[in-house]
């Protein structure tokens, strides 16, 4: 497939003077937060590190790094860098406890957040002349938002259909010949047998490509996914905390995703000693927003495992890659693209007024992810009457649901029915092999 590039002076700029652009943003970057983040400059005196300190990249080691607690402690206001009548948007993700993760834009944000969704179309083999079918979910999560931009940046007829109503997607999809997909990856399969279903051949099918992101995803799906929707499948990365999807997108190698490097300055660090590790190292992903304006992280840390490589790649990009997310480095689960923390079932629980004694177990099932949870039940709580654990297992469905956003199937098991190790119960049993 002939290279094709978005933004080719970006992509494909040579890496020093990559480099030399992320220390003139980074400088700059600094002093904005230093100056309009009390949150951020606190941590920073704490630190002993003042923005004149940071005289290019080979200095952000020096930074404190911020976490999902300290975006949890700041909310909502408390790491905005710009006033609220020069931000546009807002888009949010769930956060360990209920409060969620909110994130600002300002329309220069949100500019460059679709310019770099519109890069990874335009890897995917996407031009004007496609029509791009958007089932990522829209509203507050950013798949659909983000997509739906870029996809207009590139020029093409652009489908924001949301996730959901299969029937209505495939009907668009053939009548429409809509030639690239985004959504989830197991979305991605689910509409692949739906199709198998009704009778059409992958060569019936229109589409070429699909960028599939927000969740985990086997290159067995992959191939699975290509095979059945008779396209090439693309792989995209991104967190609401940086801006969205687009934060790094696969080429046609598909060896790893390209790190958009002039909006975003990734580190791989040690998740125990904070240590950052040379390239190639396997280690925690540490991202810093260059360019962001209104939500501006600085040394974010993803909880993402992976690894960074400069490996020379065939499609031209001189960006640096990041490999898949081999895993976390805390304890979240992402189920069908929701971020899912154990912590958010032990609120609901005792909440509830259930001890939190419970299980996760996550499978996947025709591509699907499945989500269920395992509650003991307590004594007081104890009957044998089916009638009164159905209500019951219904209400604590709805509660969860509430504070998930995702529908869990939930099942009240006798009082220590559920094994322990070392005196605790197993809090998670994930079935589904993604590495």
């Amino acid at each position: 497939m002939e290279n094709r590039y978005y933004q080719k002076e970006i992509e494909t700029m040579p890496v020093e003077e990559i480099k030399r652009l992320q220390s003139e943003k980074l400088k700059k970057q600094v002093k904005h937060v230093y100056e309009n983040v009390p949150y951020y400059r606190n941590l920073m005196d704490e630190k002993g590190v003042k923005p004149e300190d940071i005289k290019g990249i080979d200095d952000l080691h020096k930074l404190p790094l911020l976490t999902k607690a300290d975006l949890r402690d700041a909310y909502p206001y408390g790491l905005l860098a710009k006033p609220l009548d020069e931000c546009v948007r807002i888009q949010s993700t769930s956060g360990t406890t209920g409060r969620r993760v909110v994130a600002f834009y300002t329309q220069k944000d949100v500019d460059l957040w679709e310019d770099c969704c519109a890069r990874a179309i335009v890897a995917a083999g996407g031009s004007k002349k496609d029509v791009c079918q958007v089932a990522y979910g829209y509203g507050l999560f950013t798949g659909g938002p983000g997509l739906n931009g870029g996809s207009h940046k590139v020029g093409c007829l652009t489908l924001p259909m949301s996730s959901g109503n299969t029937e209505r997607q495939i009907q668009f999809m053939m009548d429409l010949n809509a030639t690239i997909l985004c959504c989830t990856p197991s979305y991605a399969a689910y509409i692949g047998e739906a199709l198998k279903e009704q009778g059409y051949r992958p060569e019936d099918i229109p589409l070429k490509a699909g960028i599939f992101g927000a969740e985990a995803w086997t290159e067995e799906m992959r191939k699975q996914i290509e095979e059945t929707l008779g396209i090439k499948a693309y792989d995209i990365y991104g967190l609401t905390e940086t801006s969205g999807p687009g934060v790094s997108f696969e080429c046609s190698e598909q060896t790893g995703m390209h790190i958009n490097e002039d909006h975003f300055l990734a580190e791989i660090i040690d998740p125990d000693t904070e240590e950052v590790l040379p390239e190639g190292s396997k280690g925690e992903l540490v991202f810093t927003a260059l360019d962001k304006e209104a939500f501006p992280l600085l040394r974010y840390r993803t909880r993402d495992i992976c690894v960074l490589s400069r490996k020379k790649c065939s499609c031209g990009r001189t960006l640096i890659k990041m490999a898949k997310p081999m895993g976390r480095s805390d304890d979240m689960l992402i189920i069908r693209g929701v971020n899912v923390f154990p912590s958010q079932i032990e609120t609901v629980l005792l909440k509830e007024g259930y001890e939190p004694n419970y299980q996760i177990v996550v499978d996947r099932q025709n591509n699907t992810d499945t989500f269920d949870v395992n509650v003991e039940m307590t004594p007081d709580k104890f009957t044998d009457k089916v009638s009164e654990i159905l209500a019951m297992e219904k209400a604590l469905a709805g509660a969860m649901k509430t504070m998930l956003g995702i529908n869990p199937r939930v099942h009240l098991v006798a009082p220590k029915s559920i094994a322990r190790s070392e005196g605790k119960a197993v809090r998670v049993v994930d079935k589904r092999n993604l590495i």
